[in-house]
């Protein structure tokens, strides 16, 4: 769900409040930590630790036993996601910082679910409010819990989708994200963002500002206040000239011209770099793409100068309508 729809719906919610309507009744209806009785909270808090003691434990098939039937069957990603952040949860201590029962009403699947959590003021969302959306949601009744796990290595967010079968709470979803990126958080990025625009260097800001927003969520299909705070202040800042949401940019290189799909930052190691995305006819040509892309990032920087105080390198990824890709990554120093 976009940001802007979350202002939208949080601002109508208002108006009805306001004036008195009635609410219809709906297919959809969530309850918070808060409103929850003790053995209900009680029952999703302590099925997440366990599950994620099985994860830091990397024992996947424990996790898949007990996963819906659906997920069971398809389990590589969730046994991918594990493994790609088993440096973060081994040894973690974790804690549950919230919890919420989604109950999802009829017959059928939902094609667009929205869940209001919480309480909600004339400005939209309060500190313990939440909004989830999520397609094709089956009817049932569901449990999130949000868990931060804490390590050497650093803050991750361990986050569970539990589908409630009979008395269990069966493993439905799992999303595993950074909460920190060498040491930092949303907050250390959104005000390095703010120093970039009151340099008047809008596209650092724009794209520091989108490592912000990527780190504050646990949840893609999630808004908070404070995701929505972060929109409000910087969604009038995006440069026209950035690509994105399928809008393309046209980009001169070398002898050439260049349709750029997608510009944003991306934590590779301890660096931040910004990887650019474009079109090519066929991307097989390993020679001709890692020309074409070396082309494209030195563009970039000479367009942008800026870029070099805000990253370590830049990553130029060819892509062609087959869907293959060739990267190349230069750094800053590498970029004459």
């Amino acid at each position: 769900m976009s940001q802007a729809r979350h202002s939208l719906a949080n601002f109508l919610l208002w108006i009805v409040l306001l004036l008195g309507f009635t609410l219809p009744v709906a297919a959809q209806s969530c309850e918070s930590s808060s409103d929850l009785e003790d053995a209900a909270r009680s029952a999703i808090t302590s099925t997440a630790q366990r599950y994620f003691d099985m994860a830091a434990k990397s024992d996947t098939a424990s996790l898949r036993q007990n996963a819906i039937a659906s997920l069971a069957a398809n389990f590589s990603s969730i046994e991918g996601t594990v493994k790609d952040h088993q440096a973060n949860l081994s040894g973690a201590q974790a804690a549950v910082n919230s919890v919420f029962l989604l109950q999802a009403d009829g017959s059928a699947p939902l094609p667009h679910a929205q869940f209001y959590c919480g309480i909600f003021g004339k400005n939209g969302q309060t500190p313990g409010s939440a909004i989830f959306e999520l397609n094709n949601l089956p009817p049932g009744k569901y449990g999130i819990a949000l868990l931060e796990a804490s390590s050497p290595k650093g803050k991750a967010y361990f986050s569970l989708i539990l589908q409630q079968e009979g008395t269990e709470w069966k493993l439905g979803g799992l999303y595993i994200k950074d909460a920190e990126f060498s040491g930092h958080d949303a907050q250390w990025f959104a005000a390095r963002a703010r120093e970039y625009k009151s340099k008047g260097q809008t596209r650092n800001a724009w794209l520091y500002y989108l490592e912000a927003r990527n780190l504050i969520a646990p949840l893609p299909f999630m808004s908070t206040q404070a995701t929505d705070n972060l929109y409000d202040e910087f969604q009038n800042l995006k440069p026209a000239d950035v690509p994105g949401d399928g809008n393309t940019v046209e980009l001169a290189a070398g002898s050439g011209s260049y349709k750029l799909t997608a510009l944003f930052p991306q934590a590779v190691g301890s660096d931040l770099d910004l990887v650019v995305k474009y079109q090519v006819a066929d991307a097989s040509n390993t020679n001709q793409a890692y020309a074409s892309n070396v082309a494209v990032i030195k563009a970039m920087v000479t367009k942008y100068p800026e870029l070099r105080q805000a990253f370590a390198g830049v990553v130029a990824r060819a892509d062609d309508s087959s869907g293959r890709d060739y990267g190349t990554l230069l750094t800053m120093t590498e970029i004459k």
